[in-house]
C-alpha cells in the first residue's frame, strides 16, 4: 500500500484518484496528528464489501472453502428450476 501525506493528497486529489482507480492501489492519506485515511477503488471497495457479506452469512466461508475442493467433473449442471 502507497502512503502519502495529507498535503501531498490534497494538492493533486484529482490526480490521486485516477491513480488508485486504475492501478487498484490503496492509498494510506497520513497526517502528522495521526489522523490516518485510506484511499481505495470502487472496484476494490466492491470487493471487500461482497466478502464482508458473504462471511456474514453463516458458514458460507466453510461452504465456499469446500466447494473450491470439488474436482470441475464432480460438479452438479446448474439447474435454473432447481428450488434453493
Amino acid at each position: 500500500m502507497t502512503a502519502i501525506t495529507e498535503t501531498k493528497a490534497a494538492a493533486d486529489f484529482r490526480g490521486l484518484m485516477s491513480f488508485v482507480a486504475e492501478s487498484n492501489d490503496d492509498v494510506m492519506i497520513t497526517s502528522d496528528d495521526g489522523v490516518n485515511c485510506v484511499l481505495i477503488s470502487e472496484e476494490n471497495w466492491r470487493a471487500i464489501s461482497e466478502t464482508a457479506y458473504l462471511n456474514s452469512i453463516p458458514k458460507m466461508a466453510e461452504s465456499i472453502i469446500e466447494a473450491g475442493k470439488e474436482k470441475l467433473e464432480d460438479c452438479a449442471i446448474y439447474n435454473s428450476s432447481e428450488e434453493w
